[in-house]
């Protein structure tokens, strides 16, 4: 186990470039199996979901290599086993082989995911779409087995209950070579089912309507990959570093971004008093000055995305007045405020509504990354702090954000990662 030190209260400045984006490439990944020839991704970040999903891809013969940000996976010899539980229960995105799996072999059985603790995240739609292609679906010893009849999936017309990004996207990597047409509505939005409707259409797939609520694709029996696909870069991250800029910087360049996926979120940046230059694919945020208070609620996208309330926090604190932030999508999300608490935040929870109120200073303390976003949020309170801050379960940072330490050491933070020697010694 591994702890971040940040001994904060120190300006950040300079330049940041954002990796490609964790949310396409833990579904990219998956989907390289449906591919009959090799498969390149460029702009792949270097975190830790990358290498999990690398070793469940070994466990059925696919090797890949991982260099200088491009993965190269070759499915030619993949073999159709179980996969390895540990792995799989380790790793939420891992749900996306229960698709790539069914429109590869016909079949799959997958362990049920892992992942942060957000609260709940059913499954159901995954399998409503399923069915609705012709296949079984069992709960088989604690493994979902997913089984296609014998002449195959068909097209169908599938209607989501609620708007969910992982439905979208294992549906769509099941129906690629399904025979005829299937049409998905109410399907989600997020440039990531964009990016992935790119790389499979790029594979010899037909995917039209990404980016919309109604997606319709016409079976293919087989993919060919051909050439590299660039992946997005990732609007979490760039949203995490430019509210850090607002929080503790003093005038800091974010890279490699595409703004018009960050909409929502930079309107709540420029409501509170944030002053930025949006450029063709970089921002440049100002020193902060006065700050107010502003109410935000997590849609769907393109509304306000669930994984920037947390990073945004600590940036509220520093404004006057009081705001709210309500999260529709996973009202649960709030194991970090607690943890914001020791290190004196003016913060609470009533009903599921985050409350936060202004607070002079934040002071270092030891606190508890409990999963990705979260660490991000205590990691920027931590650069914010008088002090030194100590987060444990710093993996769920890692497995997030790309190269992290090097990306705040350029920006000239005091930052490291070392063993967590207290648990070493209860091992």
């Amino acid at each position: 186990m591994k702890k971040m030190l940040i001994r904060g209260g120190k300006k950040l400045s300079g330049e940041v470039v954002i990796g490609g984006a964790k949310n396409s490439t833990v579904a990219l990944i998956p989907a390289a199996i449906l591919s009959r020839t090799p498969v390149t991704l460029d702009s792949v970040p270097q975190i830790q979901d990358v290498y999990n999903l690398m070793d469940i891809l070994e466990a059925m013969d696919v090797h890949s290599t991982f260099e200088d940000c491009v993965l190269k996976i070759d499915p030619t010899h993949i073999k159709d086993v179980p996969l390895p539980n540990g792995k799989i229960k380790s790793l939420r995105a891992s749900y996306y082989f229960m698709g790539a799996l069914l429109g590869r072999f016909g079949k799959a059985i997958v362990a049920l995911p892992g992942g942060d603790d957000i609260g709940p995240r059913p499954i159901d739609q995954h399998i409503k779409g399923f069915e609705a292609l012709g296949a079984s679906v069992a709960n088989e010893h604690g493994a979902i087995a997913i089984r296609a009849p014998k002449e195959g999936l068909h097209g169908a017309r599938i209607y989501l209950d609620m708007v969910s990004v992982g439905a979208t996207i294992n549906i769509i990597l099941a129906a690629v070579t399904a025979k005829g047409q299937t049409v998905l509505e109410n399907a989600a939005k997020e440039p990531e089912i964009i990016d992935l409707a790119t790389y499979l259409n790029n594979m010899g797939a037909t995917v039209r309507g990404a980016g919309t609520d109604v997606i319709r694709i016409e079976g293919t029996p087989e993919l060919r990959a051909h050439n590299a696909h660039t992946i997005i870069p990732d609007r979490i991250e760039a949203g995490t570093y430019l509210a850090m800029a607002a929080a503790i910087g003093d005038g800091v360049n974010v890279k490699n971004i595409i703004s018009e996926h960050l909409d929502s979120f930079l309107a709540k940046l420029e409501e509170m008093g944030v002053v930025m230059d949006v450029g063709e694919d970089s921002i440049f945020v100002y020193p902060s000055g006065d700050l107010k208070m502003v109410q935000i609620k997590t849609m769907p996208y393109p509304g306000f995305a669930t994984d920037l309330q947390q990073p945004i926090t600590p940036l509220l604190l520093k404004a006057q007045g009081e705001g709210i932030i309500v999260d529709t999508i996973y009202p649960k999300r709030v194991r970090h405020v607690p943890e914001l608490i020791r290190m004196g935040a003016d913060i609470t929870v009533e009903n599921d509504v985050i409350i936060l109120h202004h607070a002079e200073e934040l002071q270092g303390a030891e606190v508890t990354a409990n999963e990705i976003r979260g660490g991000a949020c205590l990691m920027i309170a931590g650069l914010m702090a008088e002090g030194e801050t100590t987060i444990t379960q710093v993996e769920h940072i890692l497995r997030g954000y790309d190269r992290v330490i090097k990306k705040l050491h350029g920006l000239g933070a005091d930052v490291e990662i070392v063993e967590d020697a207290s648990v070493a010694s209860l091992g």
